[in-house]
This record gives C-alpha cells, sequence and structure tokens, in this order.
C-alpha cells in the first residue's frame, strides 16, 4: 500500500494550483525584497485555495528565498495575493477526499513545514493582506513576522470551526501567543459559530493580527515602503496584545474556562470541532511551537477522519452550490418586475417585511392596516429601525434619508393599484387570509404577484376566492426575518410560471435562499419539526420525563432542545403548527393537548432575571405529565429517529421538494440544523434510520468519514 504521503501526492491530479510568482523588488533604502505572490491564474470568482501540489510549491519557492537570504541576496521576503485575494484557505475539495487519518496528518504537516519557512528566515518576512485571507490563508500571514493589510479586504477570519475542523496550520498555537486568548477566542470560536462570521481589516488591526492598515489606491507600494522601514530600522512595531507573564498565569485559565461553560450552553457537546479547538487554545499558553504544531496535526487528522466533517462540507455545499441554482426554478426572464411593493399589516412581522423589502429592493413600500394609529406606529417603527441602521454606520445619512422617504403607510387599499408586489403578515387563519386577498385583488392589477406568508395553511385554499389564483404564492419567511437566510416559494397548483419565477428572482434580491416546495402542510422545515416536537410532547404527555426528552435528542445536535425551541416559537404558535399536521396527517402526527394548557401557563422553564433556564417548571411539568410506561434515552431517540426517516421519505415520494439535498438545505438555513450534522438525510443514514424504516438509504454512498462504522440497526 502506498504511503500517506504518495496517497497525500495522488489527491493534487486535478487541483487547479495556486502558483508562487516571485519577483525581485529594490527597497526605497538599498536591498531587494523578493515579492512572492499566490495567484491560480482564475479570475474573481475563483479564490486562490492551497491544495497539496500548491503547498509543495510555495514550500520550495521559500526554501529557495531562504538560500539566496543566507546569500545576502536578499534582505526580506514577502507574500501576497492576486487582486482581491490572499487566499481563501486550503481547498477543500481536496479535503474532502483525503482518505484516511494518516493522509489528515501528513495534510497538517506539510501545512506546518511550509508556512513555517517563512519563520527564522534569516532575514525579516512580511505578509500583505491585499484581500480575503481565510483558514490557511490567515494562517501564512500568521506565520510571517509582520503583516500589512488593505483596509478594502473582504474578510478575514478562521472559519474552520464552522466547517467541523481546527486550524491546523498553525492559527490555534500562533493566534493566542499573538493577540491574547481573549482575542483568539473570538476569532477561533465566537465568530465561527456566529453564523460564520468575519473580521474586517480595522478589526483585524484592533486586535493585533495586522500590524498596519493601508488603503486600496497604493496599498503595495505602502506596504514595500513600510517594510523598508522595518528591515532600515525606522519603524518600530509595537504588539500591546501579545500576553504577557500575567495573562499566562490568571486570565488564559479563566477564559477558557468561561469559554468551556458558555460552549455548553449555547451548542451543547455533540459538536466535536469547538471542543477540540477550545483544548488547542488551553493548551497554547505554555506549549513550545513544536508542540503546538503537534497537538494540530493531531487534531485534523481526528475531524477530518470522522463524520461530521464530512456532514459539514455536505452541508457546506448545499449552501455554496444548491442554494444558488434552486431545483425546479423557472427561468429568470419570465419574471415580473417589481417597481412597488404592499404589505398588508403593521405589527412587528409586516414592518420587517417592508424593512427588507425597502433596503434590498430599494422602491417604494406602502403599509396598511384596519386603523390609522396602527399604521403610523408600523411607518414610525421602520423608519426608526432605518436610523438605527444609519447611526450603526450600516447605511450612509443620504440612503437613510433614501429609504425613509420610500416608506409610507396607508388605510385605504386603492393605494396598492400600482403594486408589482403585495405580501400579507395577518393572523395565521384561513379566513382572514382568503378575505385580504380577496380585497386586494379587487384594486391591483391583473399581473400583481401576491404572496402569503403562511406557516402552514394550504396556500390554494388562501386563494380559494381569487379570481386569478395563479398569481398566488406562498413566500414564508423565518424569524428573525432580517437574519434567518431561508424563504419557502411555495407553489401551489395554480401558480403559474412568471410568478413563481417573480417569486425567485425577488427572493434572491433580498440576499435570500429560496426553496421551492409543494402545497403541503408545514412545507419542509415546519413539517420536520411538527414531528420532532409532537415525538416529544408525546413522549412527556406518557409517562416519560421531560429531562429523558432532552438527553434523547442530544445526539442531534440540534441548537435547542425541543422544549426550548417551543418556548422560542411560543407554546401557542407551537400547538397550532401540531393541531394543523394532526389533521392533515392524523396517523403520524400527534395532537397536544398538553402543549395547550403549557401555551395557557406560559412557560416551560424557570429563568432567572438574566433569562438563562434554572430548570423545568414544576406546575409546566404537572400540566403536562401523564401516565404510561416512560421511554429510555435509546427507545426514545429511535423512535424518533425513526418517524423522521419515515417522513422524510414520504416527502420525497410525495415530490414536497425535488431531492433529499434541499430538505437539508431548508433545514440547515430555516431551523439552524447544525453544519456537522449535515441535515437531517445524512445523521439518519449515519445511524441506521433509513435503512430500517425504508430498507435503503437517503445518500449513495453515505456521507460519512473513511473511518466510519454505521450504528447497527437493533
Amino acid at each position: 500500500m502506498s504511503s500517506a504521503v504518495d496517497q497525500l501526492t495522488a489527491l493534487s491530479a486535478d487541483e487547479v494550483v495556486t502558483h508562487s510568482f516571485v519577483r525581485d523588488v529594490p527597497l526605497p533604502s538599498g536591498g531587494v525584497l523578493a515579492l512572492v505572490t499566490l495567484d491560480n491564474g482564475r479570475d474573481h470568482k475563483r479564490p486562490s485555495t492551497l491544495g497539496p501540489a500548491t503547498l509543495v510549491e510555495l514550500s520550495a519557492t521559500l526554501d529557495g528565498l531562504r538560500a539566496r537570504a543566507s546569500r545576502g541576496e536578499v534582505q526580506a521576503i514577502a507574500v501576497t495575493g492576486k487582486p482581491y485575494f490572499l487566499a481563501a484557505g486550503a481547498d477543500l475539495s481536496k479535503v474532502s477526499q483525503i482518505p484516511s487519518r494518516d493522509v489528515a496528518r501528513e495534510l497538517a504537516r506539510l501545512g506546518h513545514s511550509t508556512l513555517s519557512k517563512l519563520h527564522d528566515a534569516g532575514v525579516p518576512t512580511f505578509v500583505f493582506v491585499n484581500g480575503l485571507a481565510l483558514g490557511g490563508g490567515l494562517e501564512i500571514a500568521l506565520h510571517a513576522d509582520y503583516r500589512t493589510v488593505d483596509s478594502s479586504a473582504a474578510a478575514i477570519a478562521l472559519p474552520e470551526v464552522f466547517l467541523g475542523i481546527v486550524p491546523a496550520w498553525g492559527g490555534a498555537w500562533l493566534l493566542p501567543n499573538l493577540i491574547g486568548i481573549e482575542n483568539a477566542l473570538k476569532v477561533v470560536l465566537e465568530n465561527p459559530l456566529k453564523n460564520n462570521r468575519t473580521l474586517k481589516a480595522a478589526q483585524a488591526l484592533e486586535l493585533g493580527i495586522v500590524d498596519v492598515e493601508f488603503g486600496p489606491a497604493a496599498f503595495l507600494e505602502d506596504s514595500i515602503r513600510w517594510a523598508d522601514g522595518v528591515v532600515a530600522g525606522r519603524t518600530k512595531v509595537a504588539r500591546p496584545n501579545v500576553p504577557g507573564k500575567i495573562e499566562r498565569a490568571v486570565k488564559w485559565g479563566a477564559a477558557i474556562s468561561i469559554a468551556r461553560k458558555s460552549l455548553e450552553s449555547r451548542i451543547g457537546t455533540v459538536a466535536r470541532s469547538p471542543w477540540v479547538a477550545l483544548d488547542l487554545l488551553e493548551a497554547a499558553r505554555n506549549t513550545d511551537r513544536a508542540t503546538g504544531f503537534a497537538a494540530e496535526d493531531e487534531a485534523l487528522a481526528e475531524l477530518v477522519s470522522g463524520d461530521q466533517f464530512h456532514a459539514s462540507m455536505y452541508a457546506f455545499d448545499l449552501v455554496q452550490k444548491r442554494a444558488k441554482k434552486p431545483a425546479g426554478a423557472p427561468s429568470p426572464d419570465v419574471a415580473r418586475k417589481v417597481g412597488k411593493v404592499g404589505v398588508v399589516g403593521a405589527g412587528l412581522m409586516a414592518s420587517q417585511f417592508a424593512l427588507l423589502f425597502v433596503r434590498r429592493l430599494q422602491v417604494p413600500v406602502v403599509i396598511t392596516d384596519i386603523d390609522q394609529a396602527r399604521v403610523d406606529a408600523g411607518v414610525e417603527r421602520i423608519r426608526g429601525e432605518i436610523l438605527q441602521l444609519a447611526e450603526k454606520g450600516r447605511i450612509s445619512g443620504d440612503e437613510s434619508n433614501r429609504l425613509t422617504a420610500l416608506v409610507t403607510g396607508t388605510t385605504d387599499l386603492a393605494d396598492f393599484a400600482d403594486a408589482d408586489w403585495v405580501i400579507e403578515a395577518v393572523f395565521e387563519e384561513l379566513g382572514v387570509k382568503q378575505e385580504v386577498f380577496a380585497n386586494v385583488e379587487a384594486v391591483v392589477s391583473e399581473t400583481t404577484v401576491l404572496a402569503t406568508n403562511t406557516s402552514s395553511l394550504s396556500v390554494e385554499q388562501i386563494g380559494a376566492r381569487l379570481a386569478h389564483p395563479e398569481r398566488l404564492v406562498g413566500f414564508h419567511f423565518f424569524n428573525p426575518v432580517a437574519v434567518m437566510p431561508l424563504i419557502e416559494v411555495v407553489k401551489a397548483p395554480a401558480t403559474d410560471e412568471a410568478t413563481l419565477s417573480t417569486a425567485m428572482v425577488t427572493a434572491a434580491a433580498l440576499r435570500k435562499n429560496a426553496v421551492i416546495t409543494a402545497d403541503t402542510p408545514g412545507f419542509v422545515v415546519n413539517r420536520i419539526l411538527a414531528k420532532l416536537l409532537g415525538e416529544a410532547m408525546h413522549a412527556v404527555e406518557t409517562g416519560t420525563p421531560f429531562e429523558t426528552v432532552e438527553r434523547a435528542t442530544a445526539p442531534f445536535g440540534l441548537p435547542m432542545t425541543p422544549f426550548e425551541l417551543l418556548e422560542l416559537v411560543g407554546l401557542t404558535i407551537g400547538a397550532h403548527v401540531l393541531d394543523t399536521h394532526h389533521a392533515a396527517f392524523p396517523g403520524r402526527f400527534f395532537a397536544s393537548d398538553g402543549l395547550h394548557r403549557l401555551a395557557e401557563h406560559g412557560r416551560v422553564f424557570e429563568r432567572d432575571a438574566k433569562g438563562r433556564r434554572k430548570g423545568f417548571d414544576k406546575k409546566a411539568v404537572a400540566l403536562v405529565a401523564g401516565e404510561g410506561t416512560p421511554l429510555t434515552d435509546d427507545e426514545l431517540r429511535r423512535r424518533i429517529e425513526d418517524g423522521l426517516a419515515e417522513e422524510v421519505g414520504r416527502m420525497l415520494d410525495d415530490g414536497v421538494v425535488a431531492a433529499a439535498e434541499d430538505i437539508d438545505l431548508c433545514l440547515v438555513l430555516g431551523a439552524g440544523w447544525p453544519f456537522q450534522m449535515g441535515g437531517v438525510t445524512p445523521y439518519l443514514d449515519r445511524v441506521g434510520a433509513s435503512e430500517r424504516v425504508r430498507g435503503r438509504a437517503f445518500h449513495d454512498p453515505l456521507v460519512v468519514g473513511p473511518e466510519h462504522t454505521v450504528r447497527v440497526p437493533a
């Protein structure tokens, strides 16, 4: 069998290599700076990445430059990137093909050995961060002696934890020893776990990741001039965030302890990469460089060979590729132009709609309600949100004024006459929505698109009183509207291509990801959640303790327990969703009288003054608890897994969406299903539920790591 090195090299056969181009730049004070430019030869749509062949070439390039430095031929070495990019990190297409733990370890070692050649090179080394620098791209910079940054750089980050791995080319050891443990925790853990938040150049400078910032107009020239000052000794670099003895002795351990408690309360213990990263950051306090890098090698080997990384890559591919080419979407050429938007309602949800539409579409938006007081309050709320955006610097003063002028309110539906798009945000009652659209249709043109935000009602029934039901489409947002990236676009039987196309084009203009679903109860997200929540409530109503339900569902890796989710969405809304699904599918979904009682009571948990849960509310437990034989953790988990596998299978058989990938995309974007689980279908395959229920997996081959063993079905 070939060695791990040979297997790693074999992955490079079709790699898009990022080449290392060298040119000598005379320094103003004398001598030569050898400038390495990383460039994959592609345009701005394909950022430079770092695969095995790229690292081997860069390693040889740096060897040559170090040899020249030893002969006195160059006085400094610098690395920069092609326009707009330093590097977008490791070539994930290659990482996901790694066949074993040993090969994964070899990739980590190759990264370390290559990038470490920027350290102790015999001359000062620099990285000019001229644009996006993610993961391994940022780690290149961390290995150098000095760093400059272009103020217009799109993003700077170590996003590895978001993808189920850890910074393993030096980042987990170098960063805390450069900027301190608290800052490093923010970059390595906190930001990735906040939907992969990245840093701007000014933030990287403030944290101490880079030493100086220059504008884009003359970034390279300014960086070379600054480097000349460092080489000549005129420029002294201060790094106040480098940890001293007190931080290492006292603050480091305290910060790690706080981070551990925060992680456990926020994400639990299922996701591996955040905990592995935290261990690496803790160990970086008192280990030397070689020991820290060796620990990173082992961490990457463990994670890359496991299921969570491969599930993360599956989810990442869904979000990066499938979401951008929605299955079943008609040609955008038949979409109607939206030049004015009407919003029925002036409450909180309606205000969120109006703010999003006016910000993204930059067109007039008019809201309406049953009386002027509500309309005025809604308009004031929207304009207040616009003002806050300006105060936070997220929009300019001019844009704030322009958006404010575009938002108006009315009690007269006749003001919708020239609207191209009307969306409702009224009570989730069929009769109310039918009446709203009948009234709207009477005043708008025959081509106006009518959109309903219903979460569970039949779009076809909502349009039953319309003369032109073909212009009605479901447009289901998730709360909070500004944050959640998913819209379920519901195609009713009568919805025509122009309406569906307009909905998809509009969703993209709103910077949302849209998935087309059939007109069926709960569509995708609420149907899956209704199954999960219904099983949870049925368990406690038939004798299973609340605590057992939470333990049984913990391996799903969800961001919150079923009962926390019910409190978040609202107990009354949860009860309505379960009722709707039970009415539609009485043999498969449970209604819950206990949930209605909880809704009247108003809570499930006891909470402290800051809203943190202290335990289950005793009265809530008493209101729900019923008689029966308690299920064990494993019994309940298997019941839920098999129930989900059955429901997902039925959804696919019935054509609710085009493929299993669309169900997972909806759950990742609309329900916060963790990347490291890959959505629901890879998980159900891994635990054997799809095989038990359907006799086959949802995916062939399974979405698993190279060292996976499927749980044996009982």
